[in-house]
């Protein structure tokens, strides 16, 4: 995942731990070498329009909304096809109440009429903060939320660790997340919910709480699952 930075300073470039408070809890619970939390990659300006969001200091949303509209009304302007202007009004009424292109509710078919244009506010854009930039790992966790991901576990042993995968990935994509044969080889994933984990006081209580579940391919992955994948090599 990659996070743009725009009109903020103070926070390096690079990789960035997301310090996710449920890490430190599930750490507490099972004992491993390592603690590793999720990362994402936070870059600059330059690559605000292939990133999954985009973080701005309080004045800046309006900025890029502002862009986005500018560039919408010159493409009006330009007679388009029927199709894409329906999907172009529906955007500019949407910038037009100052709210994100993400937040218009596209469809994918209308998200695609207008994929060739490069609008900042088509993806996540999240407020900063002075508070924020000063603990901006953690505030990450909220930037990963926003733009559409979800974290789950894997612990015990060498390591207890956090995951990005996409909201909605499938337990083998997840497994993909950790290594592609695990996605290729999938046979099972053993899944215990993290408010059952916590519950019970850790991952082998659970076991023994009967909330441990065998999940198949089909399986849609929930934030923060605790996963131990099951695939043939």
């Amino acid at each position: 995942m990659k996070v743009s930075l725009i009109g903020l300073t103070g926070i390096p470039l690079g990789k960035h731990k997301v310090k996710d408070a449920r890490l430190d809890q599930a750490d507490k619970l099972v004992e491993a070498k390592k603690k590793i939390y999720a990362q994402v990659d936070v870059v600059g300006e330059d690559e605000a329009l292939t990133s999954d969001a985009i973080v701005v200091p309080p004045d800046g949303r309006l900025d890029l909304i502002l862009q986005d509209l500018e560039m919408v009304e010159t493409r009006l302007g330009r007679t388009p096809p029927e199709p894409e202007k329906v999907v172009l009004d529906k955007i500019k009424a949407c910038l037009e109440g100052e709210q994100v292109i993400s937040a218009a509710g596209l469809t994918p078919e209308e998200a695609q009429t207008v994929g060739a244009h490069a609008f900042y506010t088509s993806r996540a854009v999240v407020v900063a903060e002075a508070a924020d930039v000063a603990q901006f790992d953690e505030f990450l966790v909220r930037v990963v939320e926003a733009a559409g991901y979800i974290t789950f576990l894997t612990v015990g042993g060498p390591e207890n660790r956090g995951w990005l995968i996409r909201k909605g990935a499938t337990a083998p994509e997840a497994g993909g997340a950790i290594h592609t044969d695990i996605q290729k080889g999938f046979i099972r994933a053993e899944i215990i919910g993290f408010a059952d984990f916590l519950a019970a006081g850790g991952e082998t209580q659970a076991k023994h709480a009967n909330k441990l579940r065998l999940e198949t391919k089909t399986y849609v992955m929930q934030d923060y699952d605790l996963t131990n994948f099951r695939f043939s090599k």
